[in-house]
Order: C-alpha cells, then sequence, then structure tokens
C-alpha cells in the first residue's frame, strides 16, 4: 500500500502519459495506506487550494477529503444530470452542501477526494473537460505541484470580546408567541425557529481546529466542513441523517423531540425514558414520521417506520424513528426535493411553515438546516446540516433550532437551543482547542 505521498506522485506519473484532445470524463485512482498518523482533515486543511469539503458518517465507516473543483454546480439537478451524462464512470462523486433552500447548492466534482470505506482508502483525480482532456491533464498536473505536506491540525488561543443572540431573549419568546397563536388558529401545525448567535474573537478562528475539536467530543454525529475560500466556512456535527440511497434502497429518518443529556449514565437513562413518553415530543416526532411518509409514498414501494430511539449526544437526547423503503428510481435529485426541508427543521405544512419562518426570523438561515454530503451513480447520502456554524475570519455564527408545537414553552425552547449551541459553543469558549 502507498502513503499519501507516494500516491500523489503515482499519479503525477500516471498523468504523463497521453491523453485525447477530446471532450470527456477520466478518473485515476490509486490505494493509500491508512494509519494512525492518517488524517484526511489535517491533509485536507494543509493545502491553500480551494474548495474543501470533509465529510465524515456518523458511524466513522465513510470519509470524504474532496479538494479543488473541475466542475461546479449551483443546484443538486445539475449534478445529478452530469452524472447521468457519465453513467458509465459509477465511482465518480460530486461532493458538497446544499442550502436550507434547496434551490441553491456549492456541489463539485473535486479535482482530488480521498475516500475512506471502513479500512480501506483511495485517492482519486478527476480530469475532465468539454473540448480536451489533454489539456486538463496539463492543469492537473501543475495542481498536483501546488500541494503541501500534512500539518497537524492547529490548537489555537481564543479570547472571545464579543457576544450577540439573533433574536435575544425577548424577541424569541415574541416569535414564540406569534407561532403558537397561528397554531392555534390551526394556521400551522407546527413550525421550527431558530435562533443565530454571533461570536466575536481577538483572531481569526481556524474552521479546520474547531472541525477538529467538535470531531473529537460529538460522538455518533456526522461531521461536515465547506471551506468556500481562505475566509469563508461552514462547518458541523450533525446527528440526523437526510437520505441514504444505495441502488433503489432508501434510508431516511425523524429526528425530532428533544431532552437534555446527563454525565451520569442512569441520570441520562431516566431522561431518555421520559422522552420516549413525553406526548408533546411524540408528538412532534410524529408529525415528521407522518410528513416524510405523505411525500415519499407516490414513488417508493413499502414503507417500513421502526420502532423509536433514544439518540445519546454530548449535550442531549433525541427521539429518532428510521424509514426504510425502496426508490421506483434512483433519482437523487427527487430525493432532496421530497425531504428537504423536513417537518424536523421547517414545520408543517411545510410551505406554510417556510413562509413564517421568512417573515419572522431576524437572519438567514442561508446553508443551516440544508444538507451536507455526496452523490453518485452508485450511491448518495446527506446528512441534515444543524449543530452548525459559520465562520468568517474572526466571527463564529452558531445556529439552533426548536420545534414549536401546541403547548410550547419560549422559556423552555429558549434552553433547547441554549443546549443545542453548546455542543459547539463550549469547544470555542474553552482555552484552547
Amino acid at each position: 500500500m502507498n502513503s499519501v505521498v507516494v500516491a500523489l506522485q503515482q499519479l503525477q506519473h500516471a498523468l504523463n502519459a497521453e491523453f485525447a484532445d477530446a471532450p470527456g470524463l477520466q478518473q485515476l485512482s490509486f490505494a493509500i495506506s491508512l494509519s494512525d498518523a492518517s488524517d484526511a482533515l489535517a491533509w485536507l486543511t494543509s493545502q491553500h487550494l480551494y474548495p474543501q469539503f470533509y465529510w465524515q458518517q456518523r458511524n466513522g465507516h465513510d470519509e470524504i477529503a474532496a479538494l479543488g473543483a473541475v466542475r461546479q454546480f449551483e443546484t443538486l439537478d445539475a449534478a445529478r444530470a452530469f452524472l447521468d451524462d457519465y453513467a458509465r464512470k459509477p465511482t465518480v462523486r460530486i461532493a458538497g452542501v446544499n442550502a436550507f433552500s434547496p434551490t441553491t447548492s456549492f456541489l463539485f466534482l473535486p479535482r482530488l477526494e480521498w475516500r475512506r470505506s471502513g479500512g480501506e482508502a483511495l485517492i482519486f483525480l478527476n480530469l475532465f473537460s468539454e473540448s480536451s482532456l489533454q489539456e486538463d491533464a496539463l492543469a492537473a498536473h501543475q495542481f498536483l505541484e501546488q500541494l503541501l505536506p500534512t500539518k497537524q491540525l492547529p490548537l489555537q488561543r481564543l479570547n472571545c470580546v464579543g457576544e450577540q443572540h439573533i433574536p435575544a431573549e425577548p424577541e424569541w419568546q415574541r416569535m414564540v408567541e406569534r407561532a403558537t397563536t397561528a397554531i392555534e388558529k390551526h394556521e400551522l401545525d407546527k413550525v421550527v425557529l431558530a435562533r443565530a448567535t454571533d461570536l466575536q474573537f481577538t483572531a481569526a478562528v481556524s474552521a479546520a481546529g474547531f472541525m477538529a475539536a467538535s470531531r473529537r467530543v460529538n460522538l455518533n454525529c456526522y461531521h461536515f466542513l465547506m471551506v468556500f475560500d481562505a475566509n469563508h466556512a461552514f462547518l458541523g456535527s450533525s446527528p440526523e441523517r437526510l437520505w441514504r440511497r444505495i441502488g433503489t434502497a432508501l434510508r431516511t429518518e425523524a429526528l425530532a423531540g428533544t431532552v437534555a443529556n446527563h454525565p451520569d449514565d442512569h441520570r441520562a437513562w431516566s431522561l431518555g425514558q421520559w422522552l420516549l413518553k413525553d406526548d408533546k415530543n411524540q408528538r412532534e416526532n410524529m408529525l415528521v414520521v407522518e410528513d416524510i411518509c405523505q411525500r415519499l409514498h407516490k414513488t417508493v414501494g413499502a414503507i417500513d417506520v421502526l420502532p423509536p430511539q433514544i439518540v445519546r449526544l454530548r449535550k442531549v437526547q433525541h427521539l429518532r424513528r428510521c424509514i426504510w423503503t425502496d426508490l421506483v428510481q434512483p433519482d437523487d435529485a427527487a430525493c432532496l426535493a421530497m425531504l428537504q426541508p423536513t417537518a424536523a427543521v421547517a414545520g408543517l405544512p411545510r410551505d406554510v411553515a417556510r413562509d413564517f419562518i421568512a417573515r419572522n426570523e431576524p437572519f438567514e438561515r442561508e446553508w443551516y438546516a440544508g444538507s451536507a454530503g455526496y452523490l453518485s451513480q452508485r450511491q448518495a447520502e446527506f446528512c441534515v446540516a444543524l449543530r452548525s456554524a459559520k465562520v468568517t475570519n474572526n466571527i463564529v455564527r452558531l445556529y439552533a433550532g426548536a420545534g414549536i408545537v401546541a403547548g410550547s414553552d419560549a422559556a423552555e425552547e429558549w434552553q433547547e437551543i441554549e443546549n443545542k449551541a453548546a455542543g459547539l459553543r463550549t469547544l470555542l469558549m474553552k482555552t484552547t482547542f
């Protein structure tokens, strides 16, 4: 097996071959060895080339580090159409993020992709041109020459000098009151309201270091980092799958209903048991289940809803029901349209809830509550972009939301979003990370 350095040298050598002076898509790959020193995130974020995208499945089995864009797509529809044009290239993946409004995406065919599945890893180099693969091979050669050695992920001493909630708690209370009034009038069944928190530091924050710190402590989560350029990044550690597709087999879930976690296992178990029996949280979760099933039923076979589970995270516990089915066609664009945003991040009815959010939330969600992941001919997987943050130089914007239903209490919901935001906030407020 090859080290990353040797695999990259082999790619350089492979680029000396003759390539057609014609349009096309071609992929080169070499296996790489894994060791305790192998860290795709460290390799990726040591580079000064963009965009960069890191993604790790919540069970830790699959990992992606994608660098440089050969082709970029502003919608998942366009990305899927590209893959369909090259259906004979089933190993090609397109990766990135979809915004809360699913008509906007930042997806790209990477120049280089480090891909791990279990204990096996490959590094891929993609060549694509609408005119000449020969010319793109020269561009790829120049790209590889700019790569830098892997550095250790940075440790930072952070000094927070400002914090602002948007909305502040009094406005949050008024916003929740407007939501519960609309629910009482039967205009809505549920709406998910969010808060942004801007933290200002005395120096630029390393998105890579922030991601590494979250990955260490926020277990049972998807981890994702989208670095757009040297000054702008979006990242998160999310417990929620939007969908996973292998062939036509589809796996999705309803993750709604929340209670605090506790360091004492017995106390945490007791809180989880309360969550399983609580009417408000069960009702919130079933609303999401029913909405997902209604959206899927016209394009899938039989739908299996599994029994409820408790998902225990660092700061909170959630109620989850997994939903399994089979698609008639392996259409990821249709999955996005059907599933995003789910009732767990928007509300019900979906269009009414989205309109309520647009009129009442005092900030733009952008990538928050969208999705992060990848798609290919063979398979696709996206997580919901929750427990997330936007990093812009020395400003970090944290996001957290709460589902508002009949009987919701504004003070309790404020505490819920405090607990959710703490999963990332406490990392930044430590002296080092």
